[in-house]
C-alpha cells in the first residue's frame, strides 16, 4: 500500500490566506501537493492545534508573518503517508506529532523529518497537536529563562489557556508555588476543580492586592507574562528582587475582529509600559521576551528540551474544544473571544 517515495502529484485541503491582514480572507481550498523531498516525510494531518501565533500572524501582527500567500499553522498530528529516499527513520503508518514554521492548516504537507517525533501510543490524535508548541513554550520559559527552582513562586498569567496549564503541571514537577490567573469567573471554576494550582485569582481592578494576598510572605520570583499592558506593569511592580519576568505574548493587543483595530491598537502602544533598563541593576530584576519560532532554527536544542519535558511525564494536554477542519473559521474565532479552555484542536 506505501512505498518509500512516490513521484504522483498528491491532492491536498489547505487554509491559505493570500496575504496577512484580515481573516476574513482565509480561504480553504484544492492544491497539489508534490512527492517528500530525500529528507522529508509526507504526514497525513489527523488534528491541528490553534495558537495565538496563527492569529497574530493573519493579521499581519507576527514580525515572523511570511511575506505574501502563505498557510498559517504551527503544529499538528497525523500519520506517516511516505517518505523521501535518505529517510531511514520513518516508515509509512508511523504516528506522528510535529511542528512546522506555519503551514500547518493542511490535510496532508511534506517536512523535514527532524520536525516530527512519534506519537505516544497511548496519546490521541487531539492530543498530540496540543502539545509541542505549548509545551515547549512553557518548559523553555520556566526551565532556561526563568531557572524554575523548588518552592518558587511563579505567576501564571492565562491559567486556564493551553501554555497555563501545562506551565502549572512543570512547576508541580518541580514543588514551585503556582499562582494562575484567568480573565473570566468560569474559569476560576474549572481550576479549582480539575488543576492544582496553589492560588486562582481573578484579573480584575483589584488584581494587585489579590496577587499580594496570594503570596502571603512568598517573594515572587517568576512571572509567565503574556498579557501586557496594566497587568504587565502591576506584576512588574510586584517582582520582588532577584525575580524574573519571562514576555511570550502580549494577548491586551489581541482583536476579537477579523483585522487589527488600529487606533486601539496606537493607543495601547502609546500607553505601554515603559521599563527602563538602566534601573535594571538598581531593582534587581530581569525581563526576558521568548519566540518559539527561534527554536525551529535550533532543532538540536528543541529536541533536547523535548526529552527533559517528556522525562517529566506530564498528564495529557486539556483538550478544551474539537471543530472539524471545515469548521476552521469558527474554531478561529471562538479562540480570539478568550473563551477558550485548554487547547483548540481542529480534527481533518
Amino acid at each position: 500500500m506505501y512505498q518509500k517515495s512516490f513521484n504522483s502529484m498528491l491532492q491536498r485541503q489547505v487554509y491559505r490566506m493570500p496575504m496577512a491582514g484580515s481573516i476574513k480572507n482565509l480561504m480553504l481550498q484544492t492544491e497539489a501537493l508534490g512527492p517528500p523531498a530525500a529528507h522529508e516525510v509526507c504526514v497525513q494531518v489527523e488534528a491541528i492545534g490553534l495558537n495565538f501565533a496563527d492569529v497574530f500572524a493573519m493579521q499581519g501582527l507576527y514580525s515572523a508573518t511570511p511575506e505574501g500567500s502563505f498557510i498559517p499553522g504551527l503544529e499538528f498530528s497525523g500519520v506517516i503517508l511516505n517518505v523521501g529516499e535518505a529517510v531511514d527513520n520513518w516508515k509509512a503508518g508511523d504516528r506522528v506529532m510535529g511542528v512546522t514554521r506555519f503551514g500547518g492548516y493542511v490535510s496532508h504537507l511534506n517536512l523535514d523529518q527532524r520536525y516530527v517525533v512519534a506519537l505516544p501510543p497511548e496519546r490521541s490524535f487531539e492530543e498530540g497537536a496540543g502539545f509541542l508548541v505549548q509545551g515547549l513554550t512553557a518548559y523553555y520559559a520556566l526551565t532556561q529563562l526563568g531557572n524554575l527552582k523548588k518552592d518558587m513562586a511563579v505567576l501564571i498569567h492565562s491559567a486556564a489557556g493551553g501554555v497555563g496549564l501545562l506551565a502549572n503541571r512543570i512547576c508541580q514537577k518541580y514543588g514551585a508555588y503556582t499562582i494562575g490567573t484567568v480573565g473570566r469567573p468560569s474559569k476560576i471554576d474549572f481550576l479549582q476543580r480539575h488543576e492544582e494550582y496553589d492560588q486562582v485569582i481573578l484579573r480584575d481592578g483589584h488584581f494587585p492586592q489579590k496577587l499580594k494576598d496570594a503570596l502571603g510572605a512568598r517573594p515572587l520570583l517568576l512571572i509567565m507574562e503574556c498579557i501586557g499592558g496594566e497587568i504587565l506593569a502591576q506584576g512588574w511592580e510586584a517582582l520582588a528582587p532577584m525575580g524574573r519576568m519571562v514576555v511570550y505574548g502580549n494577548a491586551s493587543f489581541a482583536s476579537h475582529g477579523s483585522r487589527p483595530n488600529y487606533p486601539r491598537l496606537f493607543w495601547k502602544f502609546l500607553k505601554r509600559p515603559k521599563i527602563d533598563p538602566l534601573k535594571l541593576p538598581t531593582l534587581n530584576k530581569s525581563l526576558m521576551g521568548f519566540n518559539l519560532i527561534y527554536l525551529y532554527e535550533q532543532v538540536d536544542m528543541m529536541h533536547q528540551l523535548l526529552h527533559e519535558l517528556e522525562a517529566l511525564q506530564l498528564p495529557p494536554q486539556h483538550i478544551g474544544h474539537v471543530f472539524a477542519f471545515e469548521e476552521m473559521p469558527a474554531a478561529i474565532k471562538l479562540f480570539q473571544q478568550g473563551k477558550t479552555i485548554g487547547k483548540v484542536v481542529v480534527r481533518v
